[in-house]
């Protein structure tokens, strides 16, 4: 264990944001060779800097990635790393490992994702990927999804009424986002808007909502492309802590 305590959320960060690559590099799981998927986020930055590193010190070549968002994308490119599609033949629709943040998860390792607008992405990507690995600081753990952090649902602009309609009959608030850089909605880089639900929590704190469930549900209803629970491909997670352990789980 570190010997250093009481990390602020900002240096939990950069403990796992370093900490994972170094393991996944020293026990194989990130190797010469290897498609990766890169997140969106703080963390997920923090990330793509530490194996940017271990390919500048020739430890690491032909790295192929896969970025999930404007954001990650630009981050590849300024520390060399290659950008690809899962469209291009390179990558052939499938990866072999993916990387990213998340904004809540609950104990069974069910996240929400979506706070930095790029979930549809991510989750194209991180449900075609062989191993998915989370990483986040110890904030982001909670015992049930979907009553604190908003679940984000992306839909088509047009549909945002008949949307709304429709969660609230889930039980769930709906509240379009809007920018804070400019006026109007958060658009997408996809071009589409975002839905922030949450659910009531019950009388014993507990959330009504069952993610794997949800999940499905909230996608059936027309007009939503995507929405931020990911339950499908259960990830390999760490978590920083402020007494400067990295916990696995």
């Amino acid at each position: 264990m570190n010997a250093k305590k009481n990390l602020s959320q900002k240096e939990q960060k950069v403990l796992v944001g370093k900490t994972v690559i170094d393991r996944l590099v020293e026990r194989g799981f990130i190797k010469s060779g290897m498609k990766i998927g890169l997140g969106t986020g703080s963390t997920a930055i923090i990330a793509v800097e530490r194996l940017a590193s271990y390919i500048r010190d020739g430890k690491i070549s032909g790295i192929k990635a896969v970025a999930t968002s404007f954001q990650t994308h630009i981050a590849c490119e300024e520390n060399g790393i290659p950008v690809y599609t899962l469209n291009s033949k390179e990558i052939a629709g499938n990866l072999d490992l993916t990387v990213d943040g998340a904004d809540e998860i609950d104990p069974a390792n069910n996240l929400i994702k979506g706070g930095g607008a790029a979930h549809v992405q991510e989750k194209i990507v991180e449900y075609n990927t062989k191993r998915l690995v989370i990483i986040a600081d110890e904030s982001k753990l909670v015992a049930h999804l979907g009553t604190k952090f908003p679940l984000p649902v992306e839909i088509i602009p047009a549909a945002r009424g008949p949307v709304i309609r429709e969660m609230e009959k889930l039980g769930a608030s709906c509240v379009l986002r809007t920018c804070a850089g400019k006026d109007g909605p958060v658009i997408t880089d996809n071009g589409n808007q975002i839905l922030d639900c949450t659910w009531p929590a019950l009388a014993d704190g507990s959330s009504p909502v069952n993610p794997a469930k949800m999940e499905d549900r909230v996608n059936k209803i027309t007009g939503v492309v995507e929405n931020g629970f990911f339950t499908k491909n259960r990830p390999l997670v760490f978590i920083a802590h402020s007494d400067g352990s990295v916990e696995e789980r």
